[in-house]
């Protein structure tokens, strides 16, 4: 059978030979009499003699996969701890065990089996090794495994050189993964529960990692692709309270997807990540101004219209919705503007009437194909509020009165017939603003200077 496509339950049906381990001196009479009582038992016997004998089976695992280097035996002793930890993940805490002070119980895993062995070891080796730092003890970082100082002439791994060797480990399966569809997902799974450790923020950015997770930001579909978007942006969030990582994400494409992300994920857990990484970014840098180009303010408005269950998320909308309008207050006159038309507001603030804003800014317009003017004539067909079509059709008259070719761009855009409409609607500003548009839409800048609000 393929190593890649076996599970934990077929290679828990096998039958290893401890018997011979035992007469080549391989494991002790010991180990063998403690494998006897714990193979292919029920589960309530096996969970009965780890809550009475934890640590020594620990330690029995851990010497099989450091001195037993048969495939099928070692993938039974790693199939083994999987059952065991999933079954109650608070018994990673038993590798911590006061009695296991001289045992070194990273090595195994992060040694041999993480870089040799086939995909089967690889993905339990790193499932169990993360499972296992996270257990250790608040304390232990100095020496492994317990903190204690061994008396073996071997020196044991440091904490440090443990998630430093992990991390490697994780950033090469996200460059040339060893199974074509699970090494990412593994690597990405792990890499959020180990994120918070500075070392491995550290580590992980020195080895250009953050860019091996921004393609991953990306719309997902099917359950198991929703999932590895959830955890990649988990650890993009984790990695937004860490400076050097924050510098690599405001020069990458990471920001806009993750807004493309938020703007179509259905998924509440995911949408939370993400707006709660957001919220991280604003003040870093330029990512706030880039946040308001990038629209922003509209999708946050979208997101808090919709029903969200989770009062973090809500409570997060909503900081991050402040957060944003405070940073439209430190914008340019034409950033304002801009952030006010795509908004799809608008009110008769100063900047509307003031001919030095319009002499200043007339050439603003032209970006990106006349997007504002577009966006304004939209507004034309969209709002229902009076306030803002009198606005609209203002600062349309605005456009064609300061554009040396004002006129024609407004022509062009199909601008007339939506004004015209306007000008026999029930608010009489919205009828007054409509008119002098229309007026200066006929007569051209040269001949409609005249003309007042």
């Amino acid at each position: 059978m393929d190593h890649a496509e076996l599970t934990t339950d077929q290679v828990l049906r096998r039958d290893i030979p401890w018997e011979t381990y035992m007469s080549t001196k391989l494991i002790s009479g010991t180990s063998l009499q403690l494998f006897r009582r714990y193979d292919h038992r029920p589960e309530s016997i096996r969970a009965q003699l780890l809550d009475d004998d934890g640590p020594a089976y620990v330690q029995v695992f851990i010497h099989v996969l450091r001195d037993i280097h048969k495939e099928d035996t070692v993938e039974y002793v790693l199939a083994l701890i999987d059952e065991m930890l999933a079954a109650n993940p608070k018994r990673a805490r038993l590798f911590h065990h006061s009695t296991l002070a001289d045992e070194d119980t990273y090595e195994p895993f992060l040694k041999e089996l993480l870089w040799k062995g086939n995909w089967f070891i690889q993905e339990k080796s790193c499932k169990i090794l993360a499972l296992i730092l996270s257990a250790r003890p608040k304390n232990q970082n100095g020496i492994v495994s317990n903190g204690e100082t061994s008396n073996s002439k071997k020196p044991f791994s440091t904490i440090d050189d443990v998630l430093i060797g992990l991390v490697k480990w994780l950033c090469e399966q996200l460059k040339k993964p060893s199974h074509p569809t699970r090494g990412v997902p593994t690597a990405v799974n792990c890499l959020s529960s180990i994120l918070k450790e500075p070392v491995v923020r550290s580590s992980f950015v020195q080895a250009d990692g953050v860019k091996l997770l921004v393609p991953l930001i990306s719309p997902a579909s099917n359950q198991q692709s929703i999932q590895l978007l959830y955890e990649t942006c988990l650890c993009i969030w984790l990695l937004s309270y860490y400076e050097p990582a924050i510098e690599y994400l405001a020069t990458s494409r990471a920001l806009p997807r993750l807004i493309d992300v938020v703007k179509s994920s259905t998924k509440e857990k995911v949408v939370r990540v993400v707006v709660l990484t957001l919220k991280n970014l604003l003040s870093k840098g330029t990512l706030g101004a880039q946040m308001v180009d990038f629209q922003l303010p509209q999708v946050v408005q979208s997101l808090k219209a919709q029903a969200w269950s989770d009062e973090d998320l809500l409570e997060a909308l909503n900081s991050l919705e402040e957060g944003l309008k405070d940073n439209i207050k430190k914008l340019s006159s034409f950033d304002k503007y801009k952030q006010e038309v795509l908004l799809g507001h608008l009110d008769w603030s100063p900047m509307h009437k003031d001919r030095i804003f319009w002499r200043e800014n007339i050439t603003n317009f032209e970006e990106n194909d006349f997007q504002i003017l577009r966006v304004l004539i939209t507004i034309l067909d969209t709002s229902s509020d009076p306030r803002t079509l009198s606005v609209a059709c203002f600062d349309l008259s605005q456009f064609i009165q300061h554009h040396p070719s004002g006129r024609l761009i407004v022509a062009d855009l199909k601008a007339k017939e939506r004004v015209m409409k306007l000008m026999n609607h029930e608010n009489a500003e919205v009828t007054k603003n409509a008119l002098l548009c229309i007026q200066r839409l006929f007569l051209g800048s040269k001949y409609a200077s005249f003309l007042q609000a």
